[in-house]
This record gives structure tokens, sequence and C-alpha cells, in this order.
């Protein structure tokens, strides 16, 4: 992620060397210099140089002493931000696997180091480079699989949703822990989620299309499987010991890929590392999404100008579960975002709070001790919008009422909770409940639209006109409940 221009500062002044004596320790009467080796390095090679190193994202390294000196400004400039390192979870009690937030201290030694003169200090007392592993994040995959030709993605127009096939050609079942995604042109895929086909109808759709790839899952992926996903900030990790997700023999590997156009022409060739485990998993895994499809059944629907438009769902446990990751999704209208469980005897906690959301990081965060969420526990997620003008992030200027939709322009909104369930025999019980949950939202929608009185919406127009059997032009209680038994699977 490029970090923009930074803010100047000033040399060796009196505030400098207040900040400086502030933090650090005096010895015999005189304040010791902050050093690089001492006192950045470990700072920076623990935080900052996972990404900012030769192959990954970030457009320059932090490897060396050179390396971070030339742009000490501008690293004071964004962690006083909190603009870097990128985390945007709020901390709580609850504690992530990776977390990169700096603490205020970490952030005042760098500031007191560049406002001193940014010294070397003894090369000795340095820390030995992070032994980073080359290329791959998780070590090299067990099956590695690459897009037969690029992908040209214009230099400017709509987003572009598209779908590749990756024949695998296995020849017995695997079961998957880890998927690593390693996009060719990073500045304009978005997010990709990964599908597997057994049918062979996505061949049949690519090969039926002169580019690479197909645009309409349409029939090409009924039937198909769900493998996850990634997206900007996204970080592979293992799957806790004990899980994994089937990948049947024979099946094609199928991305959907979402791309941003960046305002010059791109060529995306995607790769993808497969990592899987011999044995079979005793268990499975749900994602408990609220609201559920990313909030396409809520009818999303944000007015120009609100500045504090508010998305919620709830969703009640029906069996014991222990949650360990947890996500979020919204597009550039998201303003910030929390889940909490509410326990059966009323204790409340954040499960994930997002204060400041950013549509151009967006990661899984997995705790690091799995939490347990008994029966009767309530799931509730909010989600708000800055639809405003002073929103600096909005893409319409002056605002335009957005709704529910797939392009960046569009909305979406979901938090989803990854759990698996005490006993493993309830997690059928799980998947029905929320399957139920869906089916609430959708019911709910249209007992609202049949409701509600007078208007030009064209649509609860054609509702009354087909569920009002007497012709008075209202619903009674009879009328709307054969309307929810007619519609409500749709």
């Amino acid at each position: 992620m490029s970090w923009g221009s930074g803010k100047g500062l000033a040399g060796l002044a009196g505030a400098g060397l207040t900040a400086m004596a502030a933090s650090t320790a005096v010895v015999g009467g005189s304040v010791p210099m902050t050093t690089f080796s001492e006192h950045v390095a470990p700072i920076v090679f623990k935080n900052c140089s996972s990404c900012h190193r030769p192959g990954e994202a970030a457009p320059f390294s932090f490897l060396t002493y050179d390396d971070v000196r030339k742009r000490g400004r501008l690293i004071v400039s964004v962690i006083e931000d909190r603009f870097m390192p990128p985390w945007h979870a709020e901390t709580g009690p609850l504690e992530f696997l990776g977390e990169r937030r700096l603490s205020e201290e970490e952030i005042q030694t760098i500031s007191t180091w560049v406002e001193s003169g940014m010294a070397l200090g003894d090369p000795k007392a340095m820390p030995p480079v992070p032994d980073f592993p080359v290329g791959w994040q998780l070590g090299e995959p067990d099956l590695i699989v690459r897009m037969d030709e690029a992908f040209e993605v214009p230099a400017e127009g709509p987003d572009i949703y598209r779908h590749f096939v990756l024949p695998l050609d296995l020849p017995e079942d695997k079961w998957v822990t880890a998927i690593e995604f390693r996009p060719g042109a990073r500045s304009v895929v978005h997010h990709c989620l990964f599908f597997t086909d057994t049918t062979g109808r996505a061949r049949k759709a690519d090969a039926a299309t002169p580019l690479p790839g197909f645009t309409r899952m349409g029939s090409a992926l009924r039937g198909s499987g769900r493998l996850g996903g990634w997206a900007v900030g996204g970080n592979p990790r293992l799957l806790p010991e004990g899980l994994a997700q089937r990948l049947p023999k024979g099946a094609d590997l199928v991305l959907q890929t979402h791309f941003h156009p960046s305002g010059k022409v791109e060529k995306e060739q995607s790769t993808v590392g497969l990592y899987f485990t011999e044995k079979a998993p005793k268990q499975s895994f749900a994602g408990v999404q609220l609201p559920p499809s990313f909030g396409a059944l809520s009818g999303l629907d944000i007015p120009a100008g609100e500045a504090n438009h508010a998305l919620t769902d709830s969703f009640v446990l029906p069996v014991d579960v222990k949650a360990f990751a947890v996500s979020a999704h919204a597009h550039y209208l998201g303003k910030d975002m929390v889940m909490t469980a509410t326990w059966p005897d009323g204790e409340t906690r954040e499960l994930l709070s997002i204060p400041e959301w950013d549509f151009s990081w967006q990661e899984q965060y997995t705790y690091k001790e799995m939490v347990s969420l008994p029966k009767g526990t309530r799931l509730n997620v909010t989600i708000h919008y800055d639809n405003s003008e002073e929103n600096p992030n909005n893409p319409s200027d002056p605002p335009v009422r957005v709704r529910w939709g797939r392009e960046s322009t569009d909305e979406m909104g979901s938090m989803t909770l990854r759990v698996i369930a005490e006993n493993p025999s309830e997690m059928p019980i799980l998947r029905k409940a929320l399957k139920d949950h869906s089916r609430d939202v959708v019911r709910g929608r249209i007992s609202d639209r049949i409701s509600s009185k007078g208007g030009r919406d064209l649509g609860r127009r054609w509702l009354l006109q087909r569920l009002d059997r007497d012709g008075d032009g209202e619903l009674s209680d009879e009328e709307r409940a054969a309307g929810l038994r007619r519609l409500g699977g749709r």
C-alpha cells in the first residue's frame, strides 16, 4: 500500500529535546541517544519489514538503516496518524494473532530518533534481520497452480468481476488447511473468492469466451463449493489444528476476481498455493455472517447526505460454539462496525470493533485463543455508513443514493464469525439455523413492504395488487400471512 506524502518535522528543537528526554532514561545526569541499532530496528523489524521487503505488497523495503533513515519523517507522520502499520481492529479484551498495532512508547521512540538526527548507533547492537520466508508466507505449498494466460485490465472504466478456471487434476480427495493467493498485478486486484467445480461447467463457460475467463457465474458454478477468499490486506493463515476443507478429486479451482482499474493498463496472472493435510478433519466449521449475503438480503439503501446510516442484524446461537476468527466487509462509505456477544447471563463482550473502516485494507482476524460462546448467546452487528460530503472516501461528489451492489461505488456490509460446534454432531443444527435466519431476513423485508401504505413504490403496489384479495387497498392479517407463505421462499 502506498503511504502518500508525509508531514515535515522540525529538527533538533526544544520540543524535540523535551520529547527525547521524556522517552529515554537519564543515566548519570545525561540523556542517552536514541539510535537505530538499539531502539528503532527492533520495532521496525517486528512490525514493518514483513510487508516492506522485496516481493511483497509494500512499495519499498525496511531491512536496513539506510532504508528507514531516508523515509524517517514519512514514517513518523503515518505512525502518529495510525495509518501504519495497517491494523484496524480496536484493542479489547480478546487478543488476535499477528497484531501490528504500535504502542505509544514505540511511536514516541521512533519520533525521538527522527527528531534527534536519526543516529545509527553501534552496528553490533543491531538485531539480525528476521528470517522471513522467501516468496510463500506459509512455506512451500503442496500444490501451486497459475492462470494459463494473463487477463488485461483496462486503465479506466467500471469494476470488473471475472472468473478464471485453474484445473487441478487431483486423482483423489484432498483436505485444504490454507490457501495463499498471490496476484500478479496487486494494484488492480481488490479481492478474490475461491470456488471448486466438479461438473465441468466452469471449463465450458471459459472455453466459450475469446478472452481468459468468463463473466457471469449463472449455472456455471451451480452446486460448486466455497474455499474462502482473499482481499487486500489479507494474510494467509493455517486453519486451527484439526480443521480442513474438502477439495474433491477431479475438481477445478475457480477464481472469482474483483478488478478495480488503477489508471493504467495492467495484466493479471494470479498464482495460488494450496496447503494440504493428510488426515480428514473430525469436525467442520461454519461462518456466522451478519447480515447474511453481505447485506444483500437486508435491502441496504443509504440516502444521499446521510452521515450515520445504520445496518444491523442479530442471531441467537442454537448450540454451544467456539469462535476462532472474525472478519468484516464494506465498501467506501463504511464508517465503523462492531460485533458483540451477549451471553445468556447478560454479560456483553466485543468480538470485533473497527472504529475507522478502510476499504483498502481488509483482513481476517484470528483469535489467539478460541472464544467459547454458549447456546443462547446473542450476536449483534452494527455497521454505520457515511454518505455525506464530509466523508473524504465518498466516491460521489455530490453524494448520491447508494444501494447494495457488487461495484465498489455500490455498498455491502457484513461481519463474519468463524466457529466450530462444541459438539461436532450439532453442526447441522447451526447450519439450519443460519439458513432459517437468511429466510427470516427476506421475509421481514417482504412483510415490511407489503404492510406499508400509499407512496409510489412500484414493488409495493405490485404486491398489493397480487395479495389484496378483497380489493380494499390494505392487507389484512390473513392476506399478509398468505403473502408471506407464497413469497417467503423467494
